[in-house]
């Protein structure tokens, strides 16, 4: 079974190395989409639609594991403009 997606309050980390920001995620998903072709052949896609998702698996780009990818929560500290501000 793959690693769940993050939600808007979480983030993947490695916990083998600690990597934060860098993974190979391989994910297959399966869509609906509208193709409009014009009248010499070529095409843009104007509307998608997702039906399912699914992560296949996630590699830590660091060190190369994918049996220690977690969820953990993210951390909004708000960092400020200037020291003098």
């Amino acid at each position: 079974m793959g690693v769940a997606l993050p939600e808007p309050h979480q983030r993947w980390r490695c916990g083998g190395c600690g990597n934060l920001t860098r993974f190979d995620v391989a994910r297959s998903r399966r869509t609906v989409e509208f193709w409009h072709f014009d009248l010499a052949g070529s095409y843009r896609i104007e509307e998608s639609e997702l039906r399912a998702e699914v992560v296949e698996s996630v590699t830590c780009r660091w060190c190369g594991r994918d049996d220690a990818i977690e969820l953990v929560e993210r951390t909004d500290a708000e960092v400020p403009a200037s020291p003098g501000a």
